[in-house]
């Protein structure tokens, strides 16, 4: 049998595969989102009143040449309602 990483209340995940339940919740959340495209890539998890979701993403504006960046999704999930996306951010080069 193998545990998966389940955190504690107020706790983060480690960064890991989306499962088809985090795709679901980013494609919904950022489907009104117009001028940068995101692609999710891994995804860690914070247990509250709800769930955060920390994503880590390619993004590049949408027009043509532009190149994919790094960037950070943060989308609350409340126990009832609509996620809302509570911050974007590009990850920086270092």
């Amino acid at each position: 049998m193998v545990v998966k990483d389940v955190p504690k209340t107020g706790g983060w995940s480690k960064f890991d595969a989306l499962s088809s339940t985090d795709r679901a919740v980013f494609k919904e959340t950022m489907a009104g989102l117009a001028g940068v495209g995101y692609e999710p890539l891994v995804v860690r998890k914070q247990v509250v009143a709800g769930t955060n979701y920390e994503f880590i993403c390619n993004a590049r504006v949408v027009y043509p040449g532009t190149d994919w960046y790094p960037a950070m999704v943060l989308i609350y999930k409340p126990l009832k309602g609509s996620a809302v996306i509570k911050k974007i951010s590009r990850i920086a080069a270092h």
